[in-house]
Order: C-alpha cells, then sequence, then structure tokens
C-alpha cells in the first residue's frame, strides 16, 4: 500500500459499509501527465481509491488476517470527470461475504452528484500465498490509523472498532 487514493475514512461499519474521502489537488503528479493542460483525476484512480475502500472494509471482516485482493472490476459506470478542487466521497457496501471473497457495491459522489457506480469483487489469497506477507502488520496498522480507521470504526453493535491485538503485538515486537 504505497500509495493510498484515499484520504480518510469518514464511516466505517464493520462488515456493511465504509465512506472515504480523496481531496483532489493540482499538486498531484498524475494530474500533470495524464491529460497534459487538462487536469483530471484518471478513472483508473478513482477505481483504485473505491477498490482500497472496499478492500480494507472486507479485510476488517477477518480482523485482517486474510489478504484481500480486488479480482474483479464487474462494472463500472462514470457520469463526470474529478478535477483539481474536487472532494470525493467514496461508498462501498458488503452485498455478499463468503470465504473466498466478498462482493462490494460503491458509489463516488461530489457533494450530492453521482460520478460513478461500481461493482467490485475481492478475493482471499490462499494456497500459494498462504505463507506469504503482502504488508507488514506494523506498516498497515500505521497506515490504518493515518485513515482514521480506528477513530471512526464501529462495531455491528454500535461499539467503537479497536486496533486488532496481533498488529499491536507485532507493532511492539517488530523492529524497524
Amino acid at each position: 500500500m504505497r500509495w493510498f487514493w484515499i484520504d480518510r475514512f469518514l464511516e466505517f461499519e464493520c462488515g456493511r459499509r465504509a465512506k472515504a474521502i480523496k481531496n483532489i489537488s493540482l499538486a498531484e503528479e498524475h494530474l500533470q501527465d495524464h491529460f497534459p493542460g487538462y487536469p483530471v483525476m484518471p478513472a483508473s484512480l478513482i477505481v483504485e481509491g473505491v477498490a482500497q475502500t472496499g478492500g480494507l472494509l472486507v479485510a476488517q471482516c477477518s480482523d485482517f488476517r486474510e489478504k484481500v485482493v480486488l479480482a474483479k472490476i464487474s462494472s463500472a459506470r462514470f457520469y463526470a470527470e474529478a478535477t483539481p478542487g474536487d472532494s470525493l466521497v467514496y461508498t462501498a457496501v458488503i452485498e455478499a461475504l463468503q470465504k473466498d471473497g466478498a462482493s462490494v457495491r460503491a458509489t463516488v459522489h461530489r457533494n450530492e452528484e453521482l460520478l460513478a457506480e461500481l461493482q467490485l469483487m475481492f478475493a482471499h489469497l490462499n494456497g500459494d500465498f498462504a505463507d506469504k506477507m503482502l504488508f507488514k502488520p506494523k506498516t498497515l496498522l500505521f497506515w490504518l490509523r493515518a485513515l482514521g480507521t480506528f477513530q471512526v470504526g464501529r462495531l455491528p453493535d454500535g461499539s467503537p472498532l479497536q486496533e486488532p491485538e496481533w498488529m499491536r503485538q507485532a507493532e511492539i515486537t517488530t523492529p524497524d
């Protein structure tokens, strides 16, 4: 997760839905290169922001122990462009959660305007990947904190989402 395409979570309801915000700034390098002279956020990066929002939501269902990857974009429909100065709100809702992955429906809004609708499939990596580490727990915990996951996160009963104990232990015992 070297590149985050969300700035912070606004809402995070475990196992149900998450809302994240992405503020687009003219200072972002990709806006200079995508269409020179016409700064617009590439749709692929909007999809990535939505996938990060939904992927972290799906990953939390297993206390971030499962390796979750975007497996398929079933559909993506864009209605408008996103430009510098826009604040995009990504909303991801888990429609189905199974042992091997999840289906997520998502929307992207700019204020009240619907910019995009997506249907995404996520997979849990098993088999040959079972013993592979995608992210160091200490690093993932740092980013989850930076995104405000535990500040706004709620469990199904409404109680606050807590940092996973196994990640805190890894943070304590893992050298820099």
